[in-house]
């Protein structure tokens, strides 16, 4: 475990207090005491998860991927407020995210369920015609396993190499919350992620809404400090697959710089034993009696 001096660990403490404290989600992860979760403190997504560098650029490219699936976009664009308050869109994702994970397990399928009603108002019809709905399970696989792909990935390439045990066990493990969020087909491997992309790929289109959405990520006061902000978007183009970026048009000029890559691997690596005691993995380790470092050792 990292300790930091004083003023940077208290700077990053309100940090994750202010990313995490969202009006209306809130959820006492410490509470109450024993309460199991989706997951196991032992199974590799506690320890996926915990990362704010793999969280970060793992979300961005969960989205960008998202996005290429003309149904999905155009639910997302036209029902959320990711482009009236971005910030705040993130925020309750990624509270969402640590609900599912970290969170008591009745109050993460409390949070789930509210979340599939939610989704039942959602549907429309896309500029080409297309009709969806947020709850069709198509779509709703594609966004949880998208959703997979960019946290693990992002924690393979940028934190710590998983094996391939590793990374099957980690999409096996979402197995029970994929279905509660009626994604009953989401992948459980590494290779059914593979054929997934194999089936979803002639679906994919470009649109200019992708960019739209590296310019928010790039610009929307998220992380204390603009460059390393900018550098994770980047990291997050890199991390989308070669042919998904030819489908999207994001060349190399929107990947990563000559030393980026370094520099986040370093600052991922230093992040994974970073205790934030008032981050979701700490508390949650305090409600099953584990040291507020566990995840962190």
């Amino acid at each position: 475990m990292a300790r930091l001096p004083a003023p940077l660990q208290q700077r990053l403490e309100d940090a994750a207090r202010g990313y995490f404290d969202t009006p209306g989600h809130r959820i006492d992860f410490t509470e109450p005491q024993g309460a199991a979760a989706l997951f196991a403190p032992t199974s590799v997504a506690w320890r996926v998860m915990k990362n704010p560098v793999a969280l970060a650029i793992g979300g961005v490219a969960a989205v960008i991927l998202e996005l290429a699936e003309p149904r999905v976009r155009t639910g997302v664009w036209e029902h959320t407020t990711f482009r009236t308050d971005p910030v705040a869109r993130m925020r309750r994702t990624g509270m969402a995210a640590m609900v599912t994970v970290y969170g008591p397990a009745d109050a993460a399928r409390a949070m789930i369920a509210g979340v599939v009603r939610a989704h039942g108002r959602v549907e429309g019809v896309t500029p080409a015609g297309a009709p969806y709905r947020a709850n069709d399970e198509e779509l709703l696989n594609w966004v949880n396993a998208t959703a997979g792909y960019g946290f693990f990935e992002a924690y393979h390439r940028f934190v710590r190499p998983l094996s391939s045990r590793e990374m099957d066990q980690v999409y096996a493990e979402g197995e029970e919350a994929a279905a509660l969020y009626g994604a009953h087909g989401a992948p459980k491997s590494a290779a059914e992620m593979a054929a997934l992309f194999a089936a979803m790929r002639p679906k994919l289109e470009r649109s200019e809404i992708v960019l739209d959405f590296l310019e928010i990520a790039r610009n929307a006061p998220l992380l204390p400090s603009r460059s390393v902000q900018r550098l994770m978007v980047r990291a997050a183009v890199e991390l989308t697959p070669d042919w998904a970026r030819s489908i999207l048009g994001l060349g190399s000029g929107f990947g990563l710089r000559p030393g980026g890559e370094s520099a986040l691997r370093a600052l991922g690596a230093a992040s994974d034993h970073i205790v934030l005691e008032s981050a979701p993995p700490s508390r949650a380790c305090t409600r099953l009696e584990l040291p507020a470092d566990y995840l962190y050792r």
